[in-house]
């Protein structure tokens, strides 16, 4: 239960980092065209998306589950 209980602490961890670096809005404080612009590391727009579909998903299935 514990090694279970690691393993989501540890997915939540890693992903509220990558969030937390994204949204922090550092970019490049130079704006000459040799300064590299500070690209997010995940597309949240993407991410959000899946969210949306698998729980969409997950609500019908449970509707399906729950009607009978």
């Amino acid at each position: 239960m514990r090694f279970l209980l690691g393993i989501i602490v540890g997915i939540a961890l890693t992903i509220g980092g990558a969030y937390i670096y994204d949204s922090s809005g550092t970019g490049a404080a130079d704006t000459s065209s040799t300064a590299t612009t500070a690209r997010p590391m995940v597309n949240w727009d993407v991410v959000d998306r899946n969210w949306q579909r698998a729980t969409s998903r997950v609500r019908r299935e449970w509707d399906k589950l729950a009607a009978k």
